[in-house]
């Protein structure tokens, strides 16, 4: 009878296993501290501890409307509407606060709608068997017309004497508050993710939906349930934009969902589903708030800024999913 000689694991394979595994999020980790250092040498402003906390505040929205989206994203969906449902919350809380509601019952009527739209939005998707670029491509134009409509195309003022503006600009222990929310949002979303049955149906449901509901998991609940945590996502980050502005506006967040997508995928949540990362939206989103930053205190051309930030989120992703993807690849 024949035997399988033992041979002993190759030294340093550990180390290399590590890097293989988490290969994506250490590149952005890298790129991110890449471009820290690039804006440093560029600004002299960029280093402050003002500055820093400027861009925790510009981060706040896309960050814990980002953490929401991995959870779609891994699902093998995607939702576009988020840009536009902030748009609506965040002139909705303002007419509500002009015609005194106070801002607590605002608050929690904004994010309750937010959290039924994004349900109803996953719950058509999922039950209609409707792809969820469908969906929210038609929730994007509803839900920013809608804003428009409520708005008349002005920005409505919201009396800075309300406490309401405490949500966007004030702080605790000297980090501004939407900050905090920001890592509220992201720890609950790592629990979620890597620590409870929810992520893991979630992942189970992105990686094969016919296996996982052949295994009796609830997938269309689940597919429906992770746009409800994009809508609520969204309407939290439509507050903290009036909050900060001091208006609502149904011109606010335009663009805001491709910055979202964008700070997920280059994090290294993949956009066929299957496979996500809290730690990697985290970082993609702070590399994005940082470039915009250091770019503007660079005196560059606003004309140039979108373009600039375009190609280099364009470069970080084909780095992330090429290079060390065929890395991973080799390693099996």
């Amino acid at each position: 009878m024949s035997t399988t000689p033992y041979t002993e694991r190759e030294l340093g394979s550990r180390s290399r296993d590590y890097f293989a595994a988490h290969a994506q999020v250490l590149s952005i980790a890298a790129f991110f501290l890449g471009c820290c250092v690039f804006f440093s040498l560029g600004s002299a402003n960029f280093l402050t501890a003002s500055n820093a906390l400027n861009v925790l505040r510009q981060l706040a929205p896309i960050l814990v409307v980002g953490i929401a989206m991995t959870f779609v994203i891994t699902t093998g969906g995607i939702d576009l509407s988020v840009g536009s449902m902030a748009a609506l919350t965040n002139a909705l809380v303002a007419i509500l606060i002009q015609h005194g509601v106070p801002w607590p019952v605002a608050v929690v009527a904004t994010l309750l709608l937010g959290a039924a739209i994004g349900w109803l939005q996953g719950w058509i998707s999922a039950s209609q068997a409707i792809p969820s670029f469908i969906v929210t491509l038609a929730a994007m134009t509803t839900l920013r017309g809608i804003a428009l409509y409520s708005t008349k195309g002005f920005s409505v003022a919201i009396d800075p004497g309300t406490g309401f503006d405490f949500i966007g600009t004030g702080t605790l222990f000297g980090i501004p508050v939407p900050a905090l929310i920001a890592v509220v949002a992201s720890v609950a979303g790592y629990i979620y993710l890597n620590r409870g049955r929810y992520g893991r149906r979630v992942v189970a449901v992105g990686s094969n939906a016919e296996a996982a509901r052949r295994a009796g998991m609830p997938t269309l609940r689940i597919k429906a349930s992770v746009f409800l945590l994009t809508g609520l996502a969204s309407a939290v980050a439509g507050l903290i934009l009036a909050s900060r502005l001091g208006s609502g506006s149904s011109n606010a967040a335009v663009g805001f969902e491709l910055d979202v997508i964008a700070a997920v995928v280059l994090g290294g949540t993949s956009l066929m589903g299957g496979r996500a990362t809290i730690v990697g939206t985290i970082l993609g989103s702070l590399t994005i708030a940082v470039i915009g930053n250091g770019l503007i205190l660079m005196h560059i051309s606003p004309f140039f800024t979108q373009i600039i930030t375009g190609v280099i989120i364009l470069g970080a992703i084909w780095l992330n999913t090429r290079v060390f993807g065929h890395y991973k690849l080799a390693k099996k």
